[in-house]
This record gives C-alpha cells, structure tokens and sequence, in this order.
C-alpha cells in the first residue's frame, strides 16, 4: 500500500456519522475515497461544495465541478453549492467538524506550518489559515520525512498556518496526538517499530507504555 492510501485510510476512521467535514489539496483529498460503509458524511469544498463524493472516473469530469484546487470532483445527490462568503462564514463561524489538511512541517507543540516554503512561488495561503483555526477538529495527512529530512520537527521553520495547535497528525510512519502541547506516539503504522519513528522524527516524542499498530480498512 502506498504511503498516500495508508495515510487517507487511517484518517477515514477518524470520521463520524453526520459529519461535516474539509478535505484540503493532496493527500487529504482521498480520505472521501475511504469513508466507511453505512456511514453518511457531509464534505465540503471551501470553494463552495457541501456534498462531495469520490474522484470521478476517468471521463465522467465535469469542468464546472472542482474542488478549492482546480480538480474534479463528484456532487452526490441533494449536494449544495454556495458562494465564497457563505463558504467561509461556515469556517470561521466553527461549524466545520473537522477539517483534514496537508502540511510542509508539524512541531512538537503541534504547529502547523503548510502553506508557503520562502523563495517559492506561492498561489497564498487560501483557506488554510481559516481551516486551521476554525474547524472544531485539526487533522494532518502527510508524509513523515522529504528529501531524507523529518517533516515531524522541534520547531517549525516555515511560516506557521496558525498559532493554533493542531489535533491529530497521520503520516505514513504513525499517528501522533499532542495532549497539553506535547507530540504524543499513538500508534506505529504496519511493520515499522518505535524506534523506526524515533529514528525517522526531529522532535521529542512522548512514548506511552503501550502504543498501538495503525489499524487500517
């Protein structure tokens, strides 16, 4: 399995039912792939979507039907579209349950920094910075390390996304929660140890006396 799958499969198990949910740009986009069955959940596109479904297939996009990024995406039926205002009075007015974005570096206190790499070529922040802040639930989708490096590091060398920490992050390596400020081991993906996090994360981590395998569908 690879490490984009593994990382929206395990964030899946985090939705409930009746949940209104924002999937960001990447990674977070394929959780909508993974929702379990039965299970009625609510996506919203911050470009004025509220019923999502899956990535169309090959051949069925429709060029007005598209996510915050530019791509395609289905509308499920009894799905409502919106204006930009209205979108973003649900964010910042904390209507949002959860809200599943990527991220460039996450720190020990659980900041977030995900929307700009200086010296870049940047579109801006976008909904980042409302997402971040106004969403009831933070979860980050992304990979543990880039380029040989820890992406999990002590302190954030990017610009932050919020001062807000976030909830829960999900890389292909682990699970970590930050309970009172502090990066905190849940669960090890499939095959990888402890000792195999530690070694491939910058910042402390909490250990606990027992951690759990990352269950996924």
């Amino acid at each position: 399995m690879d490490a984009a799958t593994l990382i929206a499969k395990r964030i899946a198990l985090e939705l409930r039912e009746g949940m209104l949910v924002n999937l960001g740009i990447g990674i977070p986009t394929g959780v909508a792939n993974f929702v379990p069955t039965g299970m009625r959940v609510f996506f919203q596109s911050e470009n004025g979507l509220i019923g999502t479904g899956a990535v169309p297939a090959e051949g069925m996009q429709h060029r007005l039907l598209t996510d915050a990024g530019g791509r395609p995406v289905t509308a499920l039926p009894g799905a409502s579209t919106f204006d930009s205002a209205m979108s973003f009075g649900l964010i910042r007015g904390g209507h949002l349950d959860m809200t599943v974005l990527g991220g460039l570096q996450v720190d020990a206190g659980g900041r977030l920094a995900n929307w700009m790499i200086p010296g870049k070529m940047v579109p801006g922040m976008g909904g980042a910075m409302d997402l971040a802040t106004g969403a009831k639930r933070v979860v980050i989708a992304m990979q543990h390390t880039a380029k040989g490096k820890s992406k999990v590091v002590s302190e954030c060398s990017l610009p932050l996304t919020s001062a807000r920490p976030i909830d829960l992050l999900v890389t292909e390596l682990a699970v970590i929660a930050f309970p009172g400020g502090h990066a905190t081991l849940l669960e090890t993906a499939p095959g990888v140890s402890v000792s195999q996090v530690l070694e491939a994360t910058e910042a402390r981590l909490v250990v606990p006396e027992k951690v759990a395998t990352m269950s996924v569908q």
